[in-house]
């Protein structure tokens, strides 16, 4: 287990593409007009925006027990947006580590289109 330090920064880069948002449509049946007009450049879906977060707590095998999301500003098909996280407290224990993270997601104008904290735990043992 990687070790974790308070005020720890880790960050991940990706886009999503037309056919990333219209799988995500077809999966979670949000069909709102904004996520599936082909006619315009769609709206990414807010809960496929909170994968990014989301996958920086897998890399560390963190479980979330808690998650708030501030949608900041709209994301759309093939912005690249930057996912930024930060440690905000760790509590030890015997068999894990509680944690709480920041996050926020920029576009590449810089620009914030979401924002929001994460709560949970590490089991030291990989699963518990």
């Amino acid at each position: 287990m990687k070790e974790l330090k308070l005020g720890e920064e880790m960050s991940f880069t990706r886009s999503f593409t037309h056919e990333d948002i219209i799988n995500f449509s077809n999966i979670s049946k949000d069909t709102g007009i904004h996520h599936v007009d082909g006619t315009k450049k769609l709206l990414v879906h807010g809960l496929l925006l909170a994968t990014l977060p989301t996958k920086l707590g897998g890399d560390l095998n963190f479980i979330a027990s808690r998650m708030e999301f501030h949608f900041v500003s709209p994301a759309y098909e093939n912005d690249i947006i930057e996912c930024r996280a930060r440690l905000e407290k760790i509590v030890e224990q015997k068999r894990r580590i509680k944690c709480e993270f920041s996050f926020k997601c920029m576009n590449q104008d810089s620009k914030v289109v979401m924002e929001g904290f994460s709560s949970g735990m590490i089991w030291k043992d990989g699963y518990g």
